[in-house]
C-alpha cells in the first residue's frame, strides 16, 4: 500500500539511473504530485533518489494515481526540460499493459477520438470524448483473451498524452478498464484496484547513442486477471 512506501522502498523501485534521467516503477494507488485533498505523494519520497546532487529529482511527465509503472523522472533543471520535450513531441514511445471488459473484435487497431473536459472546474480532471476537443490517439493489440472473451489483455501506445488518454478512448469502445470507477464499471473503493500499469518506457534522450529502454514488472494485483489471459508469471 501507498502508506507503506519508504526511501527504501523508492530506491528498490529504480529500473534506470545515468546522469540526466532516473526511471522508476511508480507503485499503484500513490499520486505523483499534490493534490486539492493533499495525502502522501511520490513527491514526499523523491529526496531518496537524489545520489549525490543538490536537489531532488522531478517526474517528466504523469501517471495516474492507480496506475503502476515506469515514471522518468528529471534529475535537474536542464535534464528535466529535455524531457519535458521529448513527451511533447511524441518522441518518448510509452507502453501499456491493461486489462479490459470485453475487449475488440479484431486482433489490432487504433482509437483516434479528441478528448475534452467534462467540466470547466479547473480541480476535475474527468475526460470525455468530444469532436471538439484534443486530438489523441492509441494504438492497440490483443496480447492474449480469457477463453469467455469476457475479457481482454491489450497492448497500448499513446501516441498523444491527454489526461485519462486510455481509460476514456476504451471506455469509448466499449470495453472499459477493469477496476476504473470513473469510465467504467468499479465501484469507488472497491477491488479489483484499476488494471492498467506502464509497462514500458523508451526515450531517445541521447542524439548518438540508442534509446533508453526500461520496463517495470507486473505488480502482484495484475497476476491473476492476465493469468487468467495466458499471461504466465515472470520468474
Amino acid at each position: 500500500m501507498p502508506s507503506d512506501v519508504t526511501p527504501t522502498d523508492i530506491g528498490a523501485r529504480l529500473l534506470y539511473r545515468d546522469a540526466l534521467v532516473l526511471v522508476i516503477d511508480k507503485p499503484a494507488g500513490l499520486p505523483v504530485h499534490p493534490g486539492p485533498k493533499g495525502g502522501e505523494t511520490l513527491t514526499d519520497h523523491l529526496d531518496a533518489l537524489r545520489f549525490g546532487l543538490p536537489r531532488r529529482p522531478e517526474a517528466a511527465h504523469r501517471l495516474d494515481r492507480d496506475t503502476s509503472g515506469c515514471l522518468a523522472l528529471g534529475r535537474h533543471a536542464k535534464a528535466l526540460a529535455r524531457l519535458n520535450r521529448l513527451f511533447a513531441t511524441g518522441a518518448a514511445r510509452k507502453a501499456y499493459w491493461a486489462l479490459v471488459e470485453g475487449g475488440p473484435e479484431a486482433e489490432t487497431g487504433s482509437i483516434d477520438l479528441p478528448l475534452a473536459r467534462r467540466s470547466d472546474d479547473p480541480r476535475s480532471w474527468w475526460m470525455k470524448a468530444d469532436p471538439a476537443g484534443d486530438p489523441a490517439l492509441t494504438h492497440w493489440r490483443v496480447l492474449g483473451r480469457t477463453p469467455n472473451r469476457g475479457r481482454t489483455w491489450l497492448g497500448l501506445e499513446p501516441v498523444t498524452g491527454r489526461t485519462h488518454q486510455l481509460r476514456v478512448h476504451c471506455a469509448a469502445m466499449g470495453w472499459p478498464i477493469l477496476g476504473d470507477p470513473i469510465y467504467g464499471s468499479a465501484r469507488r473503493g472497491s477491488e479489483p484496484s484499476l488494471h492498467l500499469h506502464a509497462r514500458s518506457l523508451s526515450l531517445p534522450l541521447y542524439p548518438k547513442k540508442p534509446a533508453i529502454t526500461a520496463e517495470a514488472p507486473v505488480p502482484a494485483h495484475l497476476h491473476q486477471a492476465l493469468e487468467a489471459c495466458g499471461w504466465t508469471l515472470e520468474r
